[in-house]
């Protein structure tokens, strides 16, 4: 087992890693005054001509943020705003703040400023520095900025702030990194606007007026000709299954719920897909995430496919949400 999925496996047990909480208070202490500083404005907060639309969490690992930064920039275009959407562009070798076409290379750009530039079709800039990413947009006509991503990015103004939890992890044992998964307490959720909970089975975590997120796995794309299959088609067959995503376990369960038995090769978030993850031995289907796919542009893989997610909302829960943030816009 990797540090990194024992260090997750750890977060997310009942206790924290007791060696490890004099550095969660220090941890602690350190990002309590940073964020005081901006409140204060003894560090400085830029300024934006447009509203900005933060989606980020208080937890590491996957929880949905990407597919429900999709979902918004849609919605919001169907109601006649011209979003644009930020990312830090993690996995990506590209230095300083660009814009990122959807035929960008993921090597360069990242695999999640790919996918939002390809599933979105709306502007998208990524880079380290969140604020100098946002101001590329302001020349593509945007009336609002989504962050995916940057909660803790605290110089990013913001006029509304989206927190997505996962609902089988919830806030792990609830201590702050390194000794649990939190990145800023629990304390920080009643600040924000809105909590989302993605629901997962048999996830039971809850919070005061939350609203609840699932993802639907749409269809099985083929890599090689984009041939579109229903996942049920491939049902009862074993089939192989990687992911280099905050949380591989998870997709991997979603698999076997539509009756596949999965042979699952779980690899760090964003890692760089090698010929040895890609191959498995045999001749049974491999699927794996649509982040990853991105980073496969141009092999020639012939059984391999990829999985095609997005975000749901009740009706009501949806209309509740995007009214809250078009009385933002409307200000």
């Amino acid at each position: 087992m990797s540090m990194a999925r024992w260090l997750l496996k750890a977060w997310y047990s009942p206790h924290p890693i007791w060696f490890l909480i004099p550095l969660a208070w220090l941890f602690w202490l350190l990002s309590s005054l940073r964020r005081g500083a901006y409140r204060l404005g003894v560090l400085p907060v830029a300024a934006l001509p447009v509203p900005v639309v933060v989606v980020g969490n208080v937890t590491v690992g996957g929880t949905g943020k990407t597919p429900f930064v999709l979902w918004l920039a849609v919605e919001l275009q169907k109601r006649g705003h011209r979003p644009g959407i930020v990312t830090r562009g993690y996995g990506g070798s590209g230095q300083g703040e660009r814009l990122v076409p959807a035929d960008a290379d993921a090597a360069t750009a990242g695999d999640e400023a790919i996918l939002l530039a390809r599933r979105s079709l709306v502007p998208v800039a990524a880079g380290r520095d969140r604020v100098a990413a946002a101001r590329l947009l302001l020349g593509r006509n945007v009336d609002v900025i989504l962050s995916d991503d940057g909660l803790q990015h605290y110089r990013l103004p913001r006029a509304h702030e989206i927190v997505l939890l996962d609902g089988s992890r919830g806030l792990g044992n609830r201590w702050l990194l390194p000794a649990g998964p939190l990145r800023e307490s629990e304390h920080r959720l009643g600040m924000v606007q809105q909590v989302v909970i993605k629901e997962t089975p048999g996830g039971s975590f809850t919070w005061p007026d939350a609203l609840r997120m699932r993802l639907q796995a749409d269809a099985a794309v083929s890599l090689s000709d984009g041939t579109r299959r229903p996942l049920a088609s491939f049902g009862g067959k074993r089939v192989h299954a990687l992911a280099a995503i905050g949380n591989p376990d998870q997709f991997f369960a979603s698999l076997e719920t539509t009756g596949l038995k999965v042979d699952g090769r779980p690899l760090a978030d964003h890692a760089t897909l090698t010929a040895a993850d890609l191959a498995f031995g045999d001749d049974a289907a491999v699927f794996m995430t649509e982040k990853d796919a991105v980073k496969c542009t141009g092999l020639d893989l012939k059984n391999h496919w990829y999985v095609e997610v997005s975000a749901h909302f009740e009706p009501a829960e949806a209309e509740r949400l995007l009214a809250s943030i078009a009385r933002i816009l409307k200000a």
